[in-house]
């Protein structure tokens, strides 16, 4: 990891004809110098029961070794051959839907013991065979994995096992944390415990998702201790844990748990896809960056994003490089494309990677060669970029859930979701260059008094250990930004009986019993400019206690409630936002917050995005970034050398970014 590393997934048993040394000519043509090999091979692998044939995989590393290329070794479990399934039909996963078929990848438990038993030795296999090589640098547990729904017997069985630990057999104790007295759910012995599929109950079907996100972090646990033995001590072993999905990477993904997952790995791995085009704001590379990067508080690896794409993403001239540098910017270590080369069959087919189906040189192929020149002359001083952030995002699964079983508005299309907000209030800092980290339920006593400020999206269900962590954050100075639906409900979904919002009512001066859906509601603020406008999504009538009222509603049933608030607590503060906000309104109260923090705000707004950090080398690396189709001009507020260019930069001088352009400049 002493250097950048820049590549693509390499799949050489989809090529239609013999062309490895000709692939490879080309990658280092590129300045490529790393690839993923493996992990969709199982049937290529083992195409018969016990029958193992990895001269694939070897035959590729060794190829790759001579030309000074890297691989990572994916393991092959993401998709099973149709053998084990047809030795082993239970091994697809019952989810709400029944019984899976054979077709699609992704489609198995895992944790059926027969499925365990057969990916245990193919991965051994692919270890025994592959992983000593001096080019093989690391491994990657499996492929963007989740539960899959997975819901079979074993699973409930699972479950029930699980429940009775977490309440050490006290079925009275679970009855009252999930209200299973209503409509007569309640369960008065183990053995009668019901298929959870079926569950009405937001607290028992929650536990269960919660319970999902365990079985894959044990899962990637269980793989690396497979792996683990046949590694060097210079070998890391990662996973591409992946985003929820609007048509490309977009907020925390409900059926996985990243700060869980990152346990079963030494460098934290993500795969990041985005809108490309003019829809391109590099705002998804941030946020994946961002939320990776916070895992284990480090530099990460892009093990996947995008060369071509999907047919609407094929780059404009210069997005391609741009959208690299983005991921670096972040403290990236790694950027590897999927893939290399476009099938020629498959579901996948117009996925496209670096080379066409022709596999010619075009316009895509030609910007990674520019990208990979440029990172093995100016690598050193791009590896390893170290950020000291001011400001965190604390972000939940458990409220994610939560927000799925109540969602804060059924009346709209799409659906008003956690994700929803919480992207909204990460655009308002991206787009105003305000970096930030995130923090999770896990490690936020931890690491939350390291922040000026903490923004806290509908944290709609926590726990009281939590909600005091966020207590004695405000108390001892810091200042929180908390937005409507949070501190409803405890972990198990079940809502407190006293004032909501609970714990934060003190803490933000507030109290309400009231919320509804807003119908032609307007807000105006006399202290906040631009804090006008329309009411959307959802609105909570706050009444305050001790607070101070920024802004009010503009309706006349309404008219008597609060709509943003600010409360000085102990020694820090606290601004609660009751209702959805336009982006205008909600970017007024957000970086007036950020002001009453002590914090300055940059002059510079996107298009122009600026992202900084240190180096290996201790010195200051600030990346410019030109998210627009024009020119556009920046002033470079500190003396510095644009590495790119190596042009000796002075302070205050203007400098003019092309269209989809950046510069980089470190500082002297």
């Amino acid at each position: 990891m002493d250097k950048l590393l820049y590549g693509a997934a390499y799949y050489e048993e989809y090529l239609p004809y013999e062309r490895l040394e000709e692939d490879i000519r080309m990658m280092t043509k590129a300045g490529m110098n790393v690839v993923r090999i493996g992990e969709s091979t199982w049937s290529t692998m083992e195409p018969q029961d016990h029958v193992f044939d990895t001269r694939h995989l070897t035959r590729v590393i060794e190829a790759m070794d001579k030309a000074g290329i890297s691989v990572i070794l994916g393991t092959p479990t993401y998709a099973i051959p149709t053998w084990l399934v047809k030795a082993c039909p239970d091994i697809l996963a019952v989810t709400k839907e029944g019984r899976g078929i054979y077709g699609t990848r992704q489609n198995m438990d895992i944790t059926h013991p027969a499925y365990r038993h057969h990916a245990e030795r193919v991965i051994r296999k692919m270890m025994e065979t592959c992983a000593s090589y001096p080019n093989v640098i690391g491994v990657q547990l499996d492929n963007e994995t989740k539960a899959y729904g997975t819901a079979g017997p074993n699973v409930q069985h699972g479950f029930v096992k699980y429940l009775r630990e977490k309440f050490h057999d006290d079925l009275d104790a679970m009855n009252r944390a999930y209200g299973l007295d209503y409509w007569s759910n309640r369960i008065n012995a183990w053995e009668d415990f019901p298929d959870v599929r079926g569950t009405i109950n937001g607290s028992l079907g929650a536990e269960f998702s919660r319970y999902q996100r365990k079985i894959l972090a044990d899962f990637l646990i269980w793989q690396r201790t497979i792996v683990e033995p046949y590694l060097r001590k210079d070998q890391f072993i990662t996973h591409n844990t992946d985003y929820s999905w609007i048509g490309h990477s977009y907020g925390l993904n409900s059926e996985t748990d990243v700060y869980e997952n990152a346990k079963a790995m030494t460098v934290v791995g993500t795969d990041i896809y985005h809108p490309s085009q003019g829809r391109l704001t590099g705002m998804e590379i941030a946020f994946g960056g961002d939320l990776t990067r916070s895992v284990k508080r480090d530099n990460y690896l892009v093990l996947e994003t995008q060369a071509q794409g999907q047919i609407d993403w094929l780059p404009y001239e210069g997005q391609l490089r741009l959208q690299a540098y983005s991921h670096l910017a972040g403290g990236a270590n790694m950027v590897e494309y999927w893939h290399w080369h476009s099938l020629h069959n498959g579901c996948e087919t117009y996925w496209k990677g670096v080379l066409s189906q022709d596999f010619k040189e075009n316009d895509t192929y030609r910007e990674v060669m520019r990208i990979g020149k440029e990172w093995k002359k100016y690598g050193e001083h791009l590896a390893g970029l170290k950020k000291d952030n001011r400001i965190a995002i604390l972000v939940s699964n458990t409220a994610l859930t939560a927000l799925e079983w109540f969602p804060i508005s059924e009346k709209e299309e799409p659906l008003y979701r956690y994700n929803e907000v919480l992207m909204e209030l990460y655009e308002v800092l991206y787009k105003n260059n305000l970096e930030c980290d995130f923090l999770f339920p896990q490690n936020a006593a931890e690491y939350i008094g390291r922040y000026s400020l903490v923004l806290i999206p509908a944290l709609y269900a926590a726990s009281e250990t939590l909600l005091q962590t966020i207590e004695q954050y405000v108390r001892e100075g810091g200042h929180i930004f908390t937005t409507f639906k949070s501190g409803f409900a405890d972990e198990n979904n079940k809502v407190w009986s006293d004032e909501t919002p609970h714990v934060l009512g003190k803490v933000c001066g507030i109290c309400y019993s009231q919320f509804t859906l807003p119908e032609n509601v307007g807000i105006s603020s006399e202290k906040i400019e631009h804090l006008t406008g329309e009411v959307k999504h959802f609105m909570e009538c706050l009444e305050p206690v001790t607070a101070k009222v920024l802004a009010g509603y503009e309706h006349y049933a309404y008219k008597r409630f609060a709509a943003v608030t600010r409360n000085v607590y102990k020694k820090g503060q606290a601004t609660y936002l009751g209702c959805g906000l336009e982006k205008k309104a909600l970017t007024a109260i957000v970086m007036d917050t950020v002001r009453n923090a002590g914090l300055s705000l940059p002059d510079v707004q996107f298009p122009i995005i600026l992202r900084s950090g240190q180096n290996e080398q201790g010195k200051r690396i600030c990346y410019y970034l030109n998210y627009s189709d024009s020119f556009q001009n920046v002033c470079i507020k500190e003396k510095g050398i644009e590495l790119l260019t190596e042009c000796e930069l002075c302070e205050n001088q203007m400098l003019t970014l092309s269209p989809w352009g950046l510069a980089v400049v470190e500082g002297v």
